[in-house]
């Protein structure tokens, strides 16, 4: 099951990621993701990199719960490419190594899925900007399985929550704590104006069955 790390800290990543536009919500005219589904949020963490105080508040947050869990003898690594920077900060904090997982072999070099030094049998854990259907991300997971890293778990900045996410995490294994997940976001967002309670219902009901949802003119 996913876990954010507590209401408060979830609360205060909403307000940032809606306060910068890393998130927005738009019911009525929805973004179409690279699967095809339509969508009513659009989410890229990325855009926070560029604001001091959040980068700030979202990668100390997470190394404070790894350091807490694990101590920081381990080895940070983020998955392409949307969570190298943060990936790359929190290892900042623990003082720990940090690599990085593309989302496949280059085609040219040395034909690298892993960048940075992993030695085998190493304690790792994962660092991910968003949690969608999951798959990008346990991809990166099985690499670095069969590098030999042990894998404690993986944190990431947000995630959608989806069922077909839950599930494929569960079946590999992988415990994921996020900052802030859709569930969370909702709230703060109705309360700071950003949607009305008509979107806040349309919003929800795209949760339940992204796949087949279809906007509402509110």
């Amino acid at each position: 099951m996913f876990m954010i790390f507590n209401q408060n800290i979830a609360q205060q990543t909403a307000e940032y990621l809606l306060q910068i536009n890393a998130i927005k919500l738009n019911p009525e005219n929805p973004f179409t993701w690279a699967s095809g589904w339509k969508s009513p949020i659009y989410c890229d963490n990325r855009v926070a990199l560029s604001y001091h105080d959040v980068r700030t508040f979202l990668s100390k947050s997470i190394a404070h719960e790894i350091r807490t869990q694990f101590g920081a003898n381990i080895v940070i690594a983020g998955v392409a490419t949307g969570a190298i920077g943060f990936g790359m900060l929190i290892a900042q904090q623990l003082e720990a190594p940090f690599i990085y997982v593309r989302p496949e072999p280059k085609k040219h070099g040395r034909q690298n899925q892993i960048e940075g030094v992993l030695e085998p049998g190493k304690e790792l854990v994962v660092i991910e900007d968003l949690i969608s259907t999951g798959m990008s991300s346990l991809n990166a997971v099985e690499a670095l399985k069969i590098a030999g890293a042990k894998i404690l778990g993986m944190y990431a900045l947000f995630t959608y929550g989806f069922e077909k996410a839950e599930t494929a995490f569960y079946e590999a294994d992988i415990k994921l704590q996020t900052l802030c997940d859709y569930e969370n976001l909702l709230p703060v967002a109705l309360k700071t104006n950003k949607i009305s309670r008509a979107q806040s219902d349309n919003l929800k009901t795209w949760r339940k069955d992204p796949e087949n949802w279809s906007p509402n003119v509110l």
